[in-house]
């Protein structure tokens, strides 16, 4: 067995903690994202397009808002990206008046979004004053 070892000597740097809401984020967002692609594939499948635009678009809509959404759950840490969640919730409800199934799978995915925004803020917040109370109290 090889081992691998750093050739600077240095130690690896440490990961970045990540809070509830940026991890189960990232999960809902990773998860729509193949759902999302699917639903493309419909549009697409289905001719749910208007005549003038080519059915091809739905490939190319899923696949863009697909790729959106997994950009988007790496950069979760920032607030604007939480902000551009919400935007891409809307856009997949607003696909529903393609297909409606679209429509169902935008309530199911939205409020697994909801959730894991508002309770994992709700979670940071907890652990973040929990982290402040212990260190307050080993000040001995």
């Amino acid at each position: 067995m090889v081992v691998v070892t750093a050739v600077s000597g240095r130690a690896p740097r440490p990961r970045r903690a990540r809070g509830a809401a940026e991890s189960l984020g990232s999960v809902v967002l990773v998860f729509e994202s193949v759902v999302v692609f699917l639903a493309g594939l419909a549009v697409f499948g289905l001719n749910a397009l208007p005549e003038s635009i080519p059915d091809w678009w739905g490939i190319v809509g899923g696949a863009v808002a697909a790729l959106v959404m997994i950009v988007l759950a790496g950069l979760l840490r920032h607030r604007w990206a939480i902000v551009a969640g919400w935007v891409l919730q809307v856009v997949l409800l607003a696909a529903g008046f393609l297909v409606p199934a679209i429509a169902v799978v935008a309530l199911i995915f939205g409020a697994m979004w909801g959730y894991a925004t508002i309770k994992g803020a709700s979670l940071d917040r907890r652990n973040a004053r929990l982290a402040a109370e212990a260190d307050l109290s080993n000040g001995d």
